[in-house]
Parts: structure tokens; sequence; C-alpha cells
């Protein structure tokens, strides 16, 4: 099973036809913790759970608000998602996509360098994203995957299980600082997070791997470097629905710092599916000869 990267829609169509498969045979367990009607419909515009000491839980599998999959099934989640509806005040956070990191038509306020590094990608097909190679796709490229994440929140660790690649990433929730000597830079970064009263947490990521194959944004290849400060604002308006803005700040990369929006929607009475991208991989070498 491939994820995105440039494979087109032959892989697509593969995944759909696959997920619609699983999904007629992978069991349907209800999703513990979940309100629900006399009949056993979930109901998801109620408040956001929270934890013992009053903040929001963010606990749940997720996947994107706009026709990324949730309440539609595996099939819907496996293709490109739609583009998000623009905000209607022309001064509001602008809403991320996958191929686009700040969506279509906003102009990055990219360095020389990195409009040029992005127009070679993608004039090359975009072979050289990460997601083509199996390698971690990078926290924008997560946050807009069409494929789920499940999100595990505890005390002091937050997990995240990204369904691509089988990406996994820890959020530190112990007051530690960011790590000022540290030899070996991350493909997910270093994160570490804390809440802004009872009903926002704040997720600061430094320390990327800035190296040329793994800063990648979005598909098209807009890119990051190791100068990489990704702040991400992470909200749960109701019970079925989360809000991330996410703050891209880069100076090598972009001459001021941008925000923009993802929106994602709780799944229910649904698992996530093993993710297994190196397993017998033969489209490198098609990739290499073209």
């Amino acid at each position: 099973m491939r994820s995105w990267g440039t494979i087109g829609a032959v892989a697509i169509a593969a995944v759909m036809a696959m997920s619609s498969h699983v999904g007629a045979q992978w069991p349907s367990y209800p999703t513990p913790g979940v309100p629900r009607t006399a009949d056993g419909k979930p109901v998801l515009d109620g408040p956001a759970p929270r934890t013992a000491d009053g903040k929001v839980d963010f606990s749940g599998i997720w996947n994107l608000a706009f026709g990324g999959g949730g309440g539609r099934g595996r099939g819907a989640g496996a293709g490109a998602p739609q583009q998000p509806p623009p905000p209607v005040d022309p001064n509001a956070i602008v809403n991320s996509t996958f191929g686009e990191v700040a969506g279509r038509g906003y102009p990055l306020p990219l360095q020389p360098w990195a409009a040029e590094l992005k127009k070679k990608r993608m004039a090359d097909n975009m072979k050289d994203n990460p997601d083509v190679w199996c390698l971690p796709i990078g926290l924008m490229q997560y946050h807009n995957h069409p494929q789920p994440r499940q999100i595990v929140q505890t005390k002091n660790l937050m997990l995240i299980t990204y369904e691509s690649n089988y990406g996994l990433r820890y959020i530190y929730m112990d007051g530690r600082p960011a790590p000022n000597n540290d030899p070996t830079p991350w493909w997910f970064g270093y994160s570490r997070g804390w809440y802004e009263g009872n009903d926002t947490l704040v997720v600061e990521t430094t320390n990327f791997n800035g190296e040329e194959r793994a800063g990648w944004l979005d598909v098209n290849g807009s890119p990051y470097t190791d100068a990489l400060k990704m702040t991400e604002r992470f909200r749960r308006p109701t019970f079925g629905t989360m809000q991330i803005d996410i703050t891209i700040d880069d100076p090598k990369a972009y001459t001021r710092p941008f925000t923009v929006r993802v929106n994602h929607r709780l799944m229910v009475d649904s698992e996530m599916i093993e993710f297994i991208c190196n397993e017998n991989e033969r489209s490198t070498e098609h990739i290499k000869r073209n």
C-alpha cells in the first residue's frame, strides 16, 4: 500500500478499491465514551471531553473535515481532499491543504532560494517528496493527509500516530525545555506542549531535520529548514471537531512567519489500519527511470 506522493490516479484507485474491501471486513466496535442517542447514533455536536483537571482532551481518531473521509468512510478518505472553502473574512487565517501549505492562490513569503527550490521540485513532478520514498513526510503533510491519525493523550505525554507511513510523533507535556545541544535532528522535530487556559493546547516544535529530502511542507514542495519553529494551537470546539492553527516561522526559507488552519473531524466506531510502505517496494525504481 502506497501513500499519496506522486504516484497518481492509478495508486489512488487501488487504495480506494482496497479500502472498500477492507471496510467490508473490518470489525465494527463502538468507540467508548462517545455520547449517543437512544438508537445508538453518535452525538458529535456536544461539548468536548475533558481530563480530570478540566483541560480539553484531544484523544480520538481524526480525519480531515473537508473531503478527507471521517464519517463518509475510508474509501472517501483515500482520494484527494477537496479544496476547503475560503474564509469569508479576507484577513482570516487561511485553510491549509495537502497540495499547498497555505491553500491555492496564497502567495507564500518565500526567500528567493526557497522559491527556486520549490519551482525545481514541481518541474521534477515532486519525485523527491519523502512520501514517495516511504520516509516521514513532515508535520504539515501529515496534518493534511487524507489518511487518519490517532491522538492518545496522557498527563505528561501526547502521542499522535499517523496512518500514512506509520508515523509516530511524541509531544512532551511535562514542562521540559527544548534541547539546546541535540546532535541528531528529528524528522518530526522535538515537540513540547502546554495549555493556555483549559481549552487551547499550544505545541512548539523545533530541532527539525532540514535536509533537502526532508523539508517538504506540502506536496508541491514548499521547503523548510533546520531553523523551522512550528507553533500549533489545538482546539476542540465540539466533541466531534478539532481545529489546529499552525504558525510556520522559518527565517532561512521565508521572509516572515505565516499561519494556516487545519480542520479535523472525529472518526467513531472505526480503527486505524496498519500501513507498511517498504514491503516489496518497487515504485522507486520506476521513478528513477523517469
